[in-house]
């Protein structure tokens, strides 16, 4: 089963073998998808020529034929010109992206992580280049999108505004999981968390491996440490680490995560690197869709 999340940032392909449930073949590449996207409404045709390219190139890695399972995420939920997008990647690929809401976002993303996690108890932090999708996930599931993303946050009030405007977000979010009781264990996923659990076992970009990723514990810290040591280095040596075009990007989602941490009253986080894309194909295995 082949799946691919579009995502505000990164394009991410998976192939799963329905009986073991284990990855087959997998492709990732930044591109950018909502760069602009706060100062036009749209998503430009730079953006698109970079997803057109990605998709190219994912054709070396998997056999198409077998159909997609492909779902886009907060970029496109946004954009205006949403649907001359997503004719425009059909025509092109003959793959047919289906824009999910952020409840399906979370749900996708949970059933990933569910079989992951040794208890049944938890809250999933799960950071985005659009948005952040937060779940309890106890006898209930209850979970709620935001509009806070590595990009989108960026994007909206630059790099000197940003503890500002992550305060407003961050604000948002404690008052409306006021009244909720949340799960104690804290389960992470998504780029920012794997990228720094990678960075401290010493696992550049090119060298990353989701198996050593998998159950790492992240305490706050070990973030800080990772954000002092990210912040001090070369820019050129930054890339090599978390990979081109997440130069900057990174730091946001570290601030992202430690004010997360923070408004939950969490120390450390359990990282898990299964997400959207294997929740779908996983989900479409078990004929959940």
């Amino acid at each position: 089963m082949i799946a691919c999340d579009l995502g505000s940032n990164t394009i991410r392909f998976v192939e799963i073998d329905c009986k073991t449930k284990k990855r087959v073949k997998e492709f990732e590449k930044i591109v950018k998808t909502a760069e602009d996207l706060n100062k036009t409404g749209e998503i430009s045709q730079k953006a698109l020529k970079r997803v057109l390219e990605a998709v190219e190139e994912a054709k070396n890695i998997f056999d198409f034929s077998k159909g997609v399972e492909a779902v886009t995420t907060e970029a496109l939920r946004r954009a205006k010109n949403q649907k001359e997008i997503l004719d425009e990647i059909f025509k092109k690929t003959g793959i047919r992206f289906r824009v999910i809401s952020g409840k399906e976002e979370a749900f996708f993303t949970n059933y990933a992580v569910k079989d992951l996690v040794d208890t049944k108890s938890y809250t999933l932090i799960d950071i985005g280049g659009g948005s952040t999708e937060i779940t309890l996930v106890s006898d209930e599931i209850f979970s709620n999108s935001f509009s806070l993303g590595i990009v989108t946050l960026t994007e909206e009030f630059g790099l000197d505004g940003l503890e500002e405007g992550l305060n407003l977000k961050l604000k948002e979010i404690k008052e409306y999981f006021k009244d909720k009781k949340l799960p104690e264990l804290c389960v992470a996923t998504a780029g920012t968390p794997t990228t720094i659990a990678a960075f401290l076992k010493g696992m550049d970009y090119d060298s990353y491996n989701y198996e050593k990723v998998n159950k790492t514990v992240l305490k706050v810290s070990d973030i800080l440490q990772a954000k002092e040591k990210l912040i001090k280095m070369p820019f050129e040596e930054r890339k090599r680490w978390v990979g081109v075009g997440r130069e900057d990007l990174i730091l946001s989602g570290i601030e992202i995560f430690l004010g997360l941490l923070k408004i939950f009253n969490f120390k450390e986080c359990l990282v898990v690197d299964d997400g959207l894309r294997e929740g779908v194909a996983k989900a479409k295995c078990d004929k959940k869709i």
